[in-house]
């Protein structure tokens, strides 16, 4: 097995332990240099960061509210799975929210709803020119949770946050297909979608939104088909 590469630890201010462990380890799951499977030890991590095992707690309960690791019932724990075989169910869902969503920000959004998810996918146009991943994926999330909000229905934003965490690291694999440089037209599409949204021109967010959902579950789909020899289901 290939050794796991870590980050080095910066130096942290007083009080910041707890969000030093978070921020690195979340972005080593989300990067995948830790493997879905992987053992995480409170020991190893109180060692590698110099700290006492009460934050390095802390952190983890954090990551395990997002879903990126599990206790499991012998107090192991290790870093969340990915239900591979069952994928299929996660982009129905996530492909109706993505269609949902920026139906209703087309039909419900105030015009101060705009500028903030304008200014979400600047970030995440900036990110794409740099060929930043996770901050790809965060400002990916950060877009289209405006775009939820901007519906007005809190149930729906809530489900679909809850599925866009969920589906960072398969959106890393998406930006890994494209060694991290994604296509400019697939950028553009968030533009599209605004400009829908700004028109209250429901039937195209919809339409766009759903031709956004269904690019990307393509991809992650002919990467599974084009190399059923990566160890990613572990």
């Amino acid at each position: 097995m290939a050794d796991i590469i870590v980050t080095p630890i910066p130096e942290r201010k007083r009080g910041s332990g707890v969000k030093l462990v978070y921020d690195l380890l979340r972005d080593e799951i989300l990067d995948l240099t830790l493997p879905p499977g992987s053992p995480i030890d409170e020991v190893q991590l109180a060692e590698r960061f110099s700290m006492s095992r009460t934050p390095i707690r802390e952190a983890l309960v954090r990551l395990a509210g997002e879903g990126l690791i599990d206790t499991l019932p012998n107090r192991s724990t290790m870093v969340s799975n990915i239900d591979f075989l069952n994928l299929h169910t996660f982009f129905e869902a996530i492909t109706l929210m993505y269609r949902m969503t920026t139906r209703l920000a087309a039909k419900h959004h105030n015009p101060g709803d705009l500028p903030i998810i304008r200014a979400h996918q600047a970030e995440f146009a900036k990110a794409v020119a740099a060929q930043d991943a996770l901050a790809m994926i965060a400002t990916n999330r950060d877009f289209h949770a405006a775009i939820a909000e901007a519906g007005r229905n809190p149930y729906f934003t809530a489900l679909f946050c809850r599925l866009l965490d969920e589906g960072r690291r398969i959106l890393r694999m998406y930006y890994q297909s494209f060694d991290d440089r994604l296509p400019q037209r697939y950028a553009d599409e968030h533009e599209e979608m605004i400009t829908a949204i700004a028109a209250r021109d429901v039937d195209a967010a919809d339409r766009l939104a759903k031709s956004h959902a269904d690019q990307i579950v393509r991809q992650i789909q002919q990467l599974f088909a084009r190399d059923q020899r990566q160890d990613i289901a572990l």
